[in-house]
């Protein structure tokens, strides 16, 4: 499993994915000191980068199941590719807010799991290839 590249791609989303769920943006409220704000404060926020962690475990679980890696790398490479838009869109409409690095985070996940699923296809195309080339000299020994 760990001798995969895939598979340290998924893990390095795995913990950009759970630093990014506890990660803080601090709002300045009237003026006064800045308030922390958590990714979990916001409901929905927080049920896409959930939903986006699911996604990177069920890939990191199914090493064995490399069609379902495939998919489940893509799919969550394109959902964070929406929590970055999201961030986006509130760093344009919101005034006063301050976001730490974090927020380039779904950025990196996205290209990290890009990445994960390139290795899940070219290792599938190495297993392809192996069986043709097994079952072509199964067949001459006939």
């Amino acid at each position: 499993m760990w001798q995969r590249i895939q598979t340290l791609y998924l893990a390095i989303s795995a913990v950009l994915i759970a630093v990014l769920l506890f990660g803080t943006a601090y709002v300045p409220v009237g003026g006064g000191e800045p308030v922390r704000y958590i990714a979990l404060q916001s409901p929905w926020f927080g049920i896409l980068l959930g939903i986006i962690a699911l996604m990177i475990f069920i890939a990191l679980i199914a090493f064995k199941v490399r069609i379902l890696q495939m998919r489940m790398s893509t799919l969550s490479a394109l959902v964070a590719l929406g929590a970055q838009g999201w961030l986006a869109f509130l760093y344009f409409t919101m005034e006063g807010v301050v976001f730490k690095w974090t927020v380039i985070f779904p950025l990196v996940i996205c290209i990290s799991n890009i990445l994960a699923a390139r290795g899940c296809y070219q290792d599938q195309l190495m297993v392809e290839a192996a069986t043709r080339i097994r079952d072509s000299r199964r067949k001459r020994r006939r």
